[in-house]
């Protein structure tokens, strides 16, 4: 598989041939499947020494090559940039020209480097000639001083208004992706881009940030070792490690292309294992995880599983107390369960984006909703069709636009009260995957990196099924290219995707009826052990037994007198 993946990355295949680097994420996932079947068998510390160290070592080949499918690291490095030289990223956009001394070749090439892919053009920076000063002039001894000259007479140190200032001849362009508008990701993303761009060597370019993402990744990884180390079956818990460790999704989106959504699964992973036992810690790494990427805000219901959870009434007895008021169940026991996870989050993502609200001049939300009707989720946007948003709705009306937000919306709010209801609060990751899958089905989002986030969580509930997300998505991003018209591609992706979480589920309810209906067996009654003979009673001294008698047998001779003292 590490060979497999290594061959990937070192052929450049996305723009020029998306079919064969489509046929190789095929090879790679049919080994990865094969190696998370073969670990099942192995004890729980020999699988975690394999699991931990065949992720570092599938991490390792997204360090082979610079990024091949996405540009998002680009602007990551960028931001960080603007943010050590002292400015907000959310002021200005990077074609912006009160930026221009922070470009350079490598980030804004020139020439014949802009005839790549991946490269946008951007307006060129104004060359202005230095100003001219006249000379002072000194007056000869004796004679008196000259009259200044007047305004009219002195040279213009701009050109005038009807000759716009030169430009390089050369055409500039820059790798960063949308460099006309500002930066979309929340604060503690951009603190991180500001942490790698302070440790970063001078002169290095993306290696930095694909070395934090798989840092990132293997951290995640033992995260979930030492959680399984807790759970009911630390052998079958340590093998669905590796359903994140090793799953092909990760060294090509969280160390290759070095997306920040490896920071957001990290401290989701942190928070819904930490959020049964400690609800505030829990919760602040859940909002830590929002301001880092918005994506894990969909999980918050997950931590709240079981809240709305009512048992069986029974009648009180003399024997029964009624709960006290502070319990779990109760409704004051709820409502601080409640309190106790959604206000640190929240409390969390005031804070991060705090110091840029009071250093930033424009939004901090930046991008954001012009991304929302880029991507085409805005009611009535063009985009949807033509990214293929909203697929499977699609299905069932050719055109979703204008209704297919409240349905979602609608489905979402079913599917979050059923994990409020009958949710496991021991296992909220369960929730969580529930819910942020039926999100990815609805809206089918065209980007296979946003799916690690499922990734992760199926390695935290091992239900295996909800892993033809991130296959989905592969195919909506990469496969669609190699064919004409592809968009049925990332349909039928999604689709099989919904099957197979059907069938999975399928399965799952035969199996608990299966359970539940079959007779439980009785426990074997031991066989009574027969008695044993009865013990001779001690002879007293001086007894003898009848002569004839056989052995063992009392004495017959006559009983000492007691004597009373």
């Amino acid at each position: 598989m590490v060979a497999v993946l290594a061959i990937t990355f070192r052929g450049d295949d996305f723009h020029t041939a998306p079919g064969v680097l489509s046929r190789w994420y095929a090879i790679a996932w049919a080994l990865f499947a094969a190696a998370a079947w073969v670990v099942r068998r192995l004890g729980a510390r020999q699988a975690a020494v394999f699991v931990l160290a065949g992720s570092a070592a599938i991490a390792a080949t997204g360090l082979l090559a610079p990024p091949r499918t996405s540009t998002d690291a680009y602007r990551y490095a960028w931001d960080g940039r603007v943010q050590a030289a002292g400015m907000s990223p959310y002021d200005h956009a990077p074609e912006d020209p009160a930026l221009a001394p922070l470009r350079d070749r490598w980030l804004f090439p020139r020439g014949a480097a802009c005839h790549g892919p991946d490269r946008a053009p951007v307006r060129p920076v104004p060359v202005r000639p230095a100003p001219v000063h006249p000379a002072p002039v000194r007056p000869a001894p004796g004679r008196p001083i000259a009259e200044r000259p007047t305004p009219s007479t002195v040279p213009r140190a701009d050109p005038a208004p009807d000759h716009p200032p030169s430009a390089s001849a050369e055409p500039q362009c820059t790798r960063l992706n949308r460099p006309s508008v500002h930066t979309i990701y929340p604060p503690a993303a951009e603190g991180y881009f500001l942490l790698v761009h302070r440790s970063a060597p001078s002169g290095s370019t993306l290696l930095p940030l694909q070395t934090g993402g798989a840092l990132l990744s293997v951290a995640t990884t033992a995260v979930l070792l030492a959680a399984a180390r807790r759970r009911r079956d630390p052998r079958l818990a340590t093998a669905r490690a590796a359903l994140w460790a090793w799953c092909p999704a990760v060294p090509v989106e969280a160390v290759n292309n070095a997306h920040v959504d490896a920071l957001g699964v990290l401290l989701t992973v942190a928070g819904l294992v930490a959020v049964p036992r400690r609800h505030v810690l829990g919760g602040a790494l859940l909002g830590a995880a929002t301001a880092a990427k918005l994506l894990p805000a969909v999980t918050l219901p997950g931590a709240l599983s079981g809240l709305l959870a009512t048992g069986a009434t029974k009648p009180l007895t003399a024997f029964k107390r009624p709960r006290p008021v502070g319990s779990p169940a109760s409704p004051a026991g709820r409502t601080r369960r409640a309190a106790a996870i959604v206000l640190p989050a929240i409390a969390v993502v005031a804070l991060g984006y705090l110091p840029y609200v009071l250093l930033s001049h424009s939004s901090v939300l930046g991008y954001l909703t012009g991304y929302v009707a880029e991507e085409g989720y805005e009611t009535g946007s063009t985009a949807a069709d033509d990214k293929n948003r909203y697929a499977l709705l699609r299905l069932l009306h050719p055109d979703p636009e204008t209704w297919a937000l409240p349905v979602i919306a609608a489905v979402l709010l079913v599917v979050v009260a059923r994990v409020l209801l009958r949710g496991d609060p021991q296992r909220p990751w369960r929730g969580a995957l529930v819910v942020t899958g039926t999100a990815f089905l609805l809206m089918t989002p065209g980007y296979p990196w946003y799916a690690l986030l499922v990734v992760a969580l199926v390695a935290l509930d091992g239900r295996w099924e909800w892993l033809g997300l991130p296959l989905a998505g592969v195919a909506q991003y990469v496969t669609a290219r190699a064919v004409d018209d592809g968009a049925w591609v990332g349909t039928l992706g999604y689709a099989a995707a919904g099957a197979a979480v059907m069938v999975g589920w399928a399965l799952r309810a035969r199996q608990a009826r299966r359970a539940a209906s079959a007779p439980r067996p009785k426990r074997p009654k031991h066989p009574k052990r027969p008695k044993p003979p009865p013990r001779p009673h001690p002879r007293p001294p001086g007894d003898s037994a009848t002569p004839g008698s056989p052995s063992g047998s009392p004495a017959t001779g006559p009983r000492p007198r007691r004597v009373r003292r």
